[in-house]
């Protein structure tokens, strides 16, 4: 019904024209040139109408390209003040820009919404243009991940992390891999995941980045917790009689040395050791075995809100005797003296504890051996970290990645158990611990909230 009216005002004019020039023709083979005389001036008239109605319907319908080219579809055609046979035409423009806008509308609510949801998502997400490398598009996700405010072009992430720009192009659509990236010299594990998609003639590549660096590393602590308790079961239900038994042949013997001459004795003496050397470490493995279930003891922290000045305060009161013994400074960095994290004190003391005696052992051939204790809060995340750094002999990177796993520990007399320990209640904190060292500078241990 749109052009109805548009399409009945031009059968109209070409009707009568039709008719005119029809009657023109009769009245030129009838010779009667005076009736001509006066048709002709209405034909003249009615071709000129016709060019004006058709100029004006192409002006406005120039008009209408022009707002749909520029995406104007904020433009409206004044139905009242046009002529009678345009009406119905800009009535249908106004349709149509109505329809357009509702359109562009959705498509911009829907985008919004989109941008919205990629924006709250956890996985860092990037697009770039395949041939030419520049980023179309990243969520702040991404530039928390990686640490970055901006990036241009992919080929300024070969700078910044070589390794990772070259698993990013090596791995083929669709395919996925746990890669590390690297943020403020700390290991983090994502996995990574690759798509294309083209539009204008353009390949786009689109990369997903999801931390799973605390999933594998809470998988990782239920998997040693599970194993140390098998262990320490079995340690503990096999050497258990051997260092009964152990117990009962020495009581025997004693009481067969008794009953021997002075001159006999001498014979037990290897026996009697052999049984108190099976006896003793009997004891050892089973003292062993009850240390690593302290691993498994701690399953809820108590958690409430803890100034971290006061834990500092308290931890420095208690190493202060052991600190001045061995002529070691303790340095307090704290900008903010209400920072504060909802945790268990004792446990995070413990922790704090343990680590601040790693490093004293770290320290203790420097010439200035000094400890430093700070607490920040990172802007781009509002996580609470502390920090407890030396500038002690540093670790190599093999025993760096080592550190944290059960057993492992690179002092003689070491358990292998207190950084094990210090990262499962970290865990339980929803938490975590990272360390940064470099042979000869020194070591940072970070525990982030």
């Amino acid at each position: 019904m749109t052009f109805r009216r548009y399409e009945w005002s031009l059968i109209l004019r070409v009707a009568f024209l039709f008719a005119t020039i029809t009657l023109a023709s009769y009245l030129t083979l009838q010779h009667s040139w005076l009736y001509l005389f006066f048709v002709a001036p209405v034909i003249l008239l009615q071709l000129i109408d016709f060019y004006r109605f058709h100029r004006k319907s192409q002006e406005e319908v120039e008009q209408f390209v022009e707002s749909v080219r520029y995406r104007d579809f904020s433009r409206n055609f004044d139905v009242k003040q046009a002529p009678l046979e345009l009406r119905a035409l800009r009535k249908g423009f106004n349709d149509i820009n109505a329809t357009f806008k509702h359109i562009s509308r959705e498509r911009e609510t829907q985008y919004q919404y989109l941008q919205k949801i990629l924006e709250l998502v956890d996985t860092g997400i990037i697009s770039y243009e395949m041939e030419t490398g520049e980023i179309s598009w990243l969520n702040e996700s991404f530039k928390r991940l990686m640490g970055i405010p901006y990036l241009k072009n992919i080929q300024a992430l070969d700078k910044r992390d070589p390794n990772l720009y070259e698993e990013i192009n090596s791995l083929k659509y669709g395919e996925s891999k746990i890669v590390t990236l690297l943020k403020d010299k700390n290991a983090l594990k994502a996995l990574v995941t690759t798509a294309a998609f083209q539009t204008d003639g353009k390949v786009y590549k689109l990369v997903a980045f999801q931390n799973v660096n605390e999933a594998l590393d809470e998988t990782e602590s239920k998997a040693w917790q599970r194993l140390l308790s098998v262990m320490t079961h079995e340690i503990m239900n096999s050497v258990a009689p051997i260092s009964s038994l152990a117990d009962t042949l020495k009581t025997r013997l004693s009481h067969s040395k008794a009953e021997l001459p002075p001159g006999q004795v001498h014979v037990f003496e290897d026996l009697d050791l052999g049984i108190e050397t099976i006896k003793r470490r009997s004891e050892g493995l089973l003292k062993f075995a009850e240390t690593y279930r302290n691993l498994n003891k701690i399953t809820k922290p108590n958690l409430s809100r803890v100034f971290i000045s006061e834990m500092f305060e308290n931890l420095h009161q208690l190493m202060a005797p052991t600190l001045e013994q061995k002529n070691i400074e303790l340095e307090v960095i704290l900008k903010d003296p209400l920072l504060t994290v909802e945790a268990d004190i004792n446990l995070i003391e413990q922790v704090l504890i343990n680590l601040v005696v790693n490093a004293m052992d770290a320290v203790k051939e420097q010439p200035e051996p000094l400890i430093t204790l700070s607490g920040s809060v990172v802007s781009s995340t509002g996580k609470v970290v502390l920090n407890i750094a030396d500038n002690g002999t540093g670790m190599p990177e093999e025993v760096v990645d080592k550190i944290f796993i059960p057993f492992f520990s690179t002092k003689k007399n070491g358990s292998g158990i207190g950084l094990s320990l210090c990262k499962q209640i970290m865990m339980l904190h929803k938490g975590n611990i990272h360390v940064q060292s470099a042979e000869g500078e020194g070591t940072v241990f970070s525990l982030m909230f």
